[in-house]
């Protein structure tokens, strides 16, 4: 089994470990904590960033969809199949956040590349992501704590590789996300964090 590493504030989960599903929840959940309890945050927003067009960058509207049918009680979901935030709309759904969610914690869902033996990994970092770096876009940051599916190496800037990742792995990453918010939730549940 490969344990999460640290890197810079970002710890790499394997998405095909259960144990790691459960340290991503764990660590989750405390970083979540510690910035309500910083700068006095009363809830939660997941902010799924992808588009359903592309295999590759269907990670965040993916665990958007698992998550609403999950019905969660403690957090906000934006970005869905049905409706997914992508560069087009990014900035729209950003100023809507803003005004409607305020004193909320912003945790940013999106896809992303990285080092070879890092494909198929999860990764939780502190801090803003910014969509698009994998594809050579900029676009505005987002978020206050990042959560990532790893779908490609750092040689991978070509949208066109993104339409050629298979389904079953961005599957198994959107699997543990969820399984992992859904672990904080029922830690929620049993404790007054929120």
């Amino acid at each position: 089994m490969k344990k999460q590493i640290r890197e810079q504030d970002i710890y790499y989960f394997d998405s095909g470990e259960q144990e790691d599903t459960a340290l991503c929840a764990g660590m989750l959940r405390q970083m979540i904590a510690e910035i309500m309890r910083r700068e006095n945050r009363k809830g939660v927003l997941l902010f799924c960033i992808g588009t359903d067009r592309s295999t590759g960058d269907s990670l965040g509207p993916l665990v958007g969809h698992k998550l609403r049918k999950c019905r969660l009680k403690k957090a906000a979901v934006i970005g869905t199949l049905d409706k997914p935030v992508h560069a087009m709309n990014l900035e729209v759904y950003a100023a809507y956040i803003r005004t409607h969610f305020p004193d909320h914690v912003i945790v940013a869902i999106d896809a992303s590349v990285g080092s070879p033996d890092h494909v198929g990994f999860a990764t939780l970092g502190k801090g803003a992501l910014q969509p698009g770096l994998g594809v050579s876009k900029e676009l505005m940051e987002v978020g206050d704590i990042s959560i990532t599916g790893i779908v490609g190496g750092p040689g991978s800037h070509d949208p066109v590789m993104l339409q050629s990742v298979r389904l079953s792995m961005v599957m198994k990453m959107a699997d543990c996300i969820c399984e992992s918010i859904t672990l904080v939730e029922r830690f929620w549940e049993n404790t007054a964090i929120i």
